[in-house]
């Protein structure tokens, strides 16, 4: 029999909580979750009920940061027009923003 899935505070997690996404949705949330180092059911979790997603700097963050700003770049330079940005880019950009300045330090406001 496998071990008890304890959070933090020794509460048995034995609910299941599900939802549908678009295949859209989905890759934001994947990879939101890979820049943050934690499991997508922490991040979930954390997101859901409010929580910070503290992102502790490793080779995994790093590396998908890494990538995501490669494929930031490739998509902006086939951009030719600003106006032709879409939404979730937008988002992913603001989203990688936000997590290299919390790894420097810096305030959100700044």
């Amino acid at each position: 029999m496998s071990a008890k899935n304890l959070d933090r505070q020794d509460r048995f997690r034995n609910i299941t909580v599900g939802f549908r996404v678009s295949p859209e949705e989905n890759e934001l949330i994947n990879k939101a979750v890979a820049m943050s180092g934690l499991s997508k059911q922490e991040y979930c979790y954390r997101k859901c009920t409010n929580q910070d997603v503290v992102v502790v700097g490793n080779t995994r963050v790093y590396k998908a940061l890494r990538n995501e700003l490669r494929d930031v770049l490739n998509e902006l330079q086939r951009i030719e027009n600003g106006s032709n940005i879409n939404l979730d880019l937008l988002s992913l950009i603001k989203l990688i923003t936000k997590t290299l300045s919390g790894l420097k330090g810096e305030d959100e406001d700044e």
